[in-house]
């Protein structure tokens, strides 16, 4: 039997007993055991839908009363908010300070790790005081074995000024780290490939989650036209040719009059959809936008069914 002391109560740093033997495999076979890994991931994101499902109505609703969600991380889990938060614009449209990423030791630990950043309680306090975060927001912690210094000191931090707070870990957290959060979102994928590693199987489950949190609350916000991404802006060649791609596919119109609606919209496609399936200028599409509450189909009513 193992010693007691050796056996870490987080499941992150665990050994796995399918891959001990990892060290004589071929290439091949360690892909395949990578792999297998790999596979377990999304049942366990699917384990925790509930508490996902709950953290996106948290996130709609602060964005409905001018909140913002606030990611906090450490390694990799930082960079992994920060990379959710940076790719919001582009995507839905947002203002770049609807959705910010915050990493211990700030933009050098992007490119080069500062392992020591994760271990600084007061800075993960003063992240969220130099964030202004208030009431109206919410704040996730990213810690693949829950308890990272630097991420509950600022979920503390966080809840101490009303906002609310979820934790997004792949162990199960201890009390210390729950008692600060609404919710706490556990993907149990199991011990890594390589023990300890948490870049691998914890990250990608926290990057399935992170897509399903933003992704869900921009669609519950009428940023999705049926399955279309319509609240982008055409501000460059690629998405000029998607946005041109999308009125296309909405709105039954050749690129020609796609292009020319989305220049006349100002480069925004949702405005353009309005505008080419009501057949209104730019003013009567915001209009209609307005008065629907910013959701395309309550607008220019329902999307074309996907052919094929």
């Amino acid at each position: 039997m193992p010693d007691p002391e050796f056996l870490d109560p987080r499941l992150t740093e665990r050994r796995n007993p399918r891959t001990e033997r990892i060290d004589l495999a071929s290439s091949l076979e360690i892909v395949e055991l990578m792999n297998a890994e790999d596979r377990l991931v999304p049942a366990a994101v699917h384990a925790a839908r509930q508490d996902i499902a709950r953290v996106v109505d948290l996130v709609v609703h602060a964005f409905g009363a001018g909140g913002r969600l606030v990611y906090v991380g450490a390694g990799t889990s930082g960079r992994l908010g920060v990379l959710d938060a940076t790719e919001c614009p582009p995507t839905f449209g947002t203002p770049p300070e609807m959705v910010v990423g915050v990493i211990a030791g700030g933009l050098p630990a992007l490119t080069r790790s500062q392992e020591g950043a994760e271990d600084d309680h007061a800075a993960g306090a003063r992240a969220i005081d130099e964030q202004n975060v208030t009431d109206r927001d919410v704040v996730v912690g990213i810690a693949a074995s829950g308890t990272t210094p630097f991420v509950n000191a600022a979920l503390a931090r966080a809840r101490a000024l009303g906002a609310k707070t979820v934790l997004i870990s792949s162990s199960d957290p201890p009390e210390a780290a729950t008692q600060h959060c609404d919710v706490v979102v556990a993907v149990r994928v199991g011990p890594e490939v390589l023990t300890g590693s948490t870049r691998l199987k914890a990250g990608t489950a926290t990057k399935l989650v992170l897509n399903t949190i933003t992704t869900a609350a921009m669609i519950r916000l009428g940023k999705a036209y049926g399955n279309l991404m319509v609240d982008l802006m055409a501000l460059s060649a690629k998405l000029r040719d998607r946005g041109e791609r999308i009125v296309m596919e909405a709105c039954g119109v050749d690129r020609d009059e796609a292009r020319r609606a989305i220049v006349e919209a100002d480069g925004s496609v949702k405005v353009a959809v309005v505008m080419a399936r009501r057949r209104v200028d730019a003013a009567e599409a915001r209009r209609l936008l307005d008065a629907a509450g910013g959701v395309v189909r309550r607008a220019a009513g329902d999307p074309p069914e996907v052919v094929g």
